[in-house]
């Protein structure tokens, strides 16, 4: 039977696109403005930044001009030997493309049938394969004893949370001689490529990892004499044979979080800190150029998730849309075409960062500084699994019981109709509005906060109108455990998540300067302004009413 033909994207008016590719920089003020945000998003969002990856000579100078920024403002530095830099531990890890897996003497394809994942080279001719069960199932996983030197195989639970996947792995299988994960094939792309992490031994799992492969629902029944569905939890395999070599050196250029510090006013409350976040980083580029205009024409039809939505085809309906639309395009901007390779991130986090900056600016300018203090940070690696977040909430660089709330913006320049913000539990199509801007995890640890917002919205005049539908419990998309936020809150610190949500742009080479919606930006910049100060300035603290999580836990909304 053939596949129902997908439903045509409801037409809404696009906004409009009149806002230029480049821009001027212009000195900027203390009030957070539209023209300053232009200014800044034009800046660290340029070409020349190379889509900001972490590790790269683009990263290292969009955090440059950060750090000059906070000096400029009278910012005090934050982070590492008074600088205003902490450094990460970063590598860079590489799987040997003539590793080799093979199950009863046949060899499966590396790359296409499976690769390796982690830090941990084996050479492990002969090994025993045994079926492990789903991964954060406990009443399906495999005993102990069981596993012991084996090569134990997983299936991957369904959700998004797959970040942490590795190191579950191995907790679910301490006894086991290597562990394997069956996962959807689209992963093996992504952990073929070379893979940066944090090389912290103060915060190495307790138990050891071990050789870890990735494999597909394909070659996964390769290891076995039944289907996968027919195995359950110590079910036992073929023989295999496995020669994993990993290969580790650092990054090229230096990883770092950018933090600075606002000194608060009151002396009995200056020691205790509200911290305020974007990330720095974003996904760097690519070499396959594609055109820029058709390619948005072509997501915002095709994939309006972007990047969530990666892989889908056009219909045959579709196509037609994509190519009646580039068609009008073109003749109304005949010398508009040309070649992008670079995933700028102007959404994706430029706007939280310049958000950041100028809120930064406007409370160095103020006449009295909060009560409290204010700590600003620019983590680096959010892309890469929430890296620079989890550093600095590991080894803060202030004490970090005197954190009282993390207020966290992570693309916060979209959220019209034009775009599809995401989509409900039940999978309803979300779209943005003039006053739109999603909030996430604003009363999962402290009542307090969440009302506090609501009050600040109202009593500010701000009139957003706030979307809860992505904080839902048991949301497949899992936001509330995808930006930096969380790695605040796994320490019982009370966070908000302030988002103007998805788009077709997306981690796309289309996430540019010139189609952000600068003056909702600022008005979020503004509403979180605002509750920065109300919470540095109450007589107490944020308090938190709710169960924290377990620091080194995974997390599920």
């Amino acid at each position: 039977m053939a596949a129902p033909a997908a439903p045509a994207i409801e037409i809404v008016p696009a906004p409009d696109t009149k806002l230029p590719v480049k821009l001027a920089p212009q000195p900027t003020k203390p009030e957070i403005s539209v023209k300053d945000l232009m200014t800044r998003l034009y800046i660290l969002a340029d070409d020349s930044m190379g889509g900001r990856e972490a590790g790269t000579i683009g990263n290292l100078k969009g955090t440059a001009y950060i750090a000059a920024e906070a000096k400029r403002m009278g910012l005090l530095p934050g982070g590492d030997s008074g600088t205003y830099f902490q450094v990460l531990p970063f590598k860079i890890r590489t799987i040997d493309t003539t590793s080799s897996l093979s199950a009863a003497g046949t060899p499966l394809a590396f790359g296409t049938e499976w690769v390796g994942s982690g830090n941990v080279s084996a050479a492990m001719p002969d090994l025993q394969v045994v079926w492990g069960g789903t991964l954060g199932d406990s009443a399906s996983l495999i005993a102990p004893d069981q596993a012991t030197g084996k090569l134990v195989v997983f299936m991957l639970p369904t959700g998004p949370n797959a970040r942490r996947v590795t190191r579950g792995a191995s907790r679910s299988a301490p006894t086991a001689a290597a562990v394997a994960i069956v996962v959807p094939e689209a992963y093996l792309m992504f952990f073929r490529r070379p893979a940066t992490f944090v090389d912290d031994p103060s915060n190495a799992p307790p138990t050891a990892p071990k050789p870890t492969v990735l494999l597909t629902a394909a070659s996964a029944p390769k290891l076995f004499d039944k289907p996968l569905d027919q195995l359950t939890a110590g079910t036992a395999g073929k023989a295999a044979s496995l020669d994993l070599k990993v290969n580790i050196a650092p990054v090229p250029f230096q990883a770092r979080n950018v933090v600075g510090i606002l000194s608060g006013s009151d002396p009995a409350l200056k020691g205790q800190y509200v911290a305020i976040g974007g990330h720095n980083d974003h996904i760097g580029f690519n070499n396959r150029p594609v055109d820029h205009d058709s390619m948005r024409i072509f997501l915002h039809i095709v994939r309006p998730g972007g990047a969530e939505d990666g892989g889908t085809e056009a219909t045959p309906e579709q196509q037609a849309q994509v190519n009646t639309a580039l068609a009008a395009y073109r003749a109304a901007h005949p010398n508009s075409s040309r070649a992008d390779s670079i995933s700028n991130g102007a959404d994706d986090d430029g706007t939280g960062s310049v958000s950041v900056l100028e809120i930064a600016e406007n409370f160095a300018a103020m006449k009295k500084h909060p009560k409290r203090s204010v700590i600003f940070v620019w983590h680096v690696g959010e892309e890469k699994g929430l890296l620079g977040s989890a550093y600095f909430t590991d080894h803060p660089t202030v004490p970090r019981d005197s954190i009282v709330a993390q207020l966290n913006m992570d693309m916060v320049g979209r959220g019209d109709a034009w775009d599809v913000t995401g989509k409900s539990k039940d999978g309803q199509v979300l779209r943005g509005n003039p006053n739109y801007v999603q909030v996430v995890g604003s009363r999962r640890l402290s009542t307090e906060l969440g009302d506090l917002i609501e009050k600040t919205n109202t009593e500010g005049k701000h009139h957003m109108v706030f979307d809860y539908a992505m904080d839902a419990n048991g949301h497949p998309m899992n936001i509330y455990c995808r930006s930096d936020h969380y790695e605040y809150a796994r320490y019982g610190i009370p966070i908000a998540f302030f988002t103007t949500g998805g788009h077709s742009d997306y981690h796309q080479v289309t996430d540019e300067p010139q189609y952000i919606d600068y003056d909702r930006m600022m008005r979020v910049a503004r509403l979180v302004a605002d509750i920065a100060v109300r919470v540095a300035n109450l007589d107490h603290r944020i308090v938190v009413d709710k169960e924290k999580p377990d620091p080194k836990g995974s997390c599920q909304q």
